[in-house]
């Protein structure tokens, strides 16, 4: 287990900031650009919450692991012996050094580089060398970090006391992902994107699809550009568009009661510490996945999924992940804070265990939309870091589309609240 690391910001200063946030409108700056404060994320968000690092996929066998850097704390992420996920702390017990140096591999054993401590893949301490009389290898194992699979997706919480609810939220979501049978999955690619804005941005970005008309090409093809707008708000121009999703949005709902698959939202992004959102909805085109023309990116279908118009399976977490689930592949992403103004977007597209590359699915066809779509949203983030650094920055109103962006902001003021007292 751990404690919580202390940051040096002031927690009168930050109460402040966050008990004069205007609701419905935007953060002010600090919260974006202040290093005080992206230490105070990492303390109060991070180190205490459940946050999503990885897919069983990417470690499918015994000894397969992966490390996770969150601020000063490094994880080490692995699948053991027994094929159970498991996570520890990558701090060797002898003298503190790092553990495992490479991002992803596979290990027999955990062996320090320093000085050749050895610890099996469960943590404990198999070998120290020469040790004093009297010394117990039982005290020395490695130090655990909670580690959860929810049906095949890994959340990790570096708290000694996680957030109780998350059994709560895992039931009520695997419902919706059991049918799709991740723990069948294979990694078929994997991108790293470095995007030049805080971490929170990086997620308001994404929980609003307000920009997605004029700046989402290749995703609107399928993505219905009215995600967001009330009914009875749709702009004229949308119109043909809202027509098509209600005619595509009845048909789905009616293949998944026939199938026996759930699709209605659950929505709770805000009030509870695992806050969430988990619904099954149309795409346009073809309907079938996150292609051009909305067809099936892969032969080779999920699970038993027996047809490929089924629509996106879309699920949300704060504080840093979401996913698409469609019957032919899942997109998962993770957002990892590197810096004030820095953040790793982890993008994985997973595939049936058993589908060839060539044979079954077309690389550049499966990663396409969301390749173009990842690197627009980098360049939209990057601007608004640029434009809340400016004395000019004022924090101006949210849109009605941008819902889930308020829910989100929300639940972080919720956090801080919750942390400074």
């Amino acid at each position: 287990m751990t404690t919580v690391a202390a940051s040096t910001t002031d927690p009168r200063a930050a109460a402040e900031l966050v008990a004069r946030h205007r609701p419905g409108h935007a953060l002010e700056a600090p919260f974006y650009i202040s290093q005080d404060l992206f230490d105070l994320d990492i303390a109060t968000v991070f180190a205490r919450h459940w946050f999503f690092v990885a897919s069983e996929a990417e470690i499918r066998e015994p000894g397969d692991y992966l490390t996770i850097d969150i601020g000063d704390y490094s994880v080490i992420v692995l699948r053991d012996d027994d094929e159970e996920v498991a996570a520890f702390h990558n701090v060797c017990r002898h003298r503190g050094a790092r553990l495992l140096n490479e991002d992803r591999g596979a290990v027999g054993n955990l062996v320090c580089s320093y000085h050749q401590w050895t610890y099996a893949t469960d943590g404990s301490l198999l070998t120290a060398g020469l040790q004093a009389p009297g010394f117990d290898k039982s005290c020395f194992g490695l130090k655990r970090v909670h580690a959860r699979s929810v049906d095949g997706l890994v959340f990790i919480c570096l708290a000694a006391d996680p957030p109780a609810d998350f059994d709560d939220v895992a039931g009520l979501v695997t419902p919706y992902l059991a049918a799709h049978q991740l723990r069948h999955t294979k990694v078929a690619a994997q991108e790293d994107l470095v995007e030049q804005g805080n971490w929170k941005l990086v997620m308001e970005n994404n929980r609003e699809c307000y920009h997605c008309e004029g700046g989402h090409p290749e995703l609107t093809c399928t993505f219905f550009p009215t995600y967001g707008y009330a009914p009875d708000a749709i702009p004229k121009r949308l119109q043909p568009a809202h027509t098509r999703y209600l005619e595509a949005q009845a048909a789905l709902e009616r293949a998944c009661e026939q199938r026996g698959l759930p699709h209605a939202p659950i929505e709770e992004l805000s009030g509870r510490p695992t806050a969430f959102r988990v619904q099954r909805e149309a795409l346009d085109g073809a309907g079938e996945s996150y292609t051009r023309d909305g067809s099936a990116a892969s032969r080779r279908l999920l699970g038993e999924l027996d047809s490929p118009r089924l629509g996106r399976l879309s699920v949300h977490y704060q504080p840093n992940s979401w996913f698409h689930f469609l019957a032919d592949h899942a997109i998962t992403f993770s957002v990892i804070p590197l810096a004030a103004d820095r953040t790793l977007v982890r993008t994985t597209w997973l595939v049936h265990e058993d589908a060839v590359e060539g044979v079954d699915y077309d690389l550049a066809t499966l990663t396409d939309v969301w390749h173009q779509t990842n690197h627009q949203d980098s360049t939209f983030v990057a601007r608004a870091q640029a434009g809340v650094r400016s004395p000019a920055y004022v924090p101006g109103p949210y849109s009605p589309t941008e819902t889930h962006v308020d829910a989100f902001v929300t639940w972080y003021l919720e956090r801080l609240q919750e942390a400074l007292g």
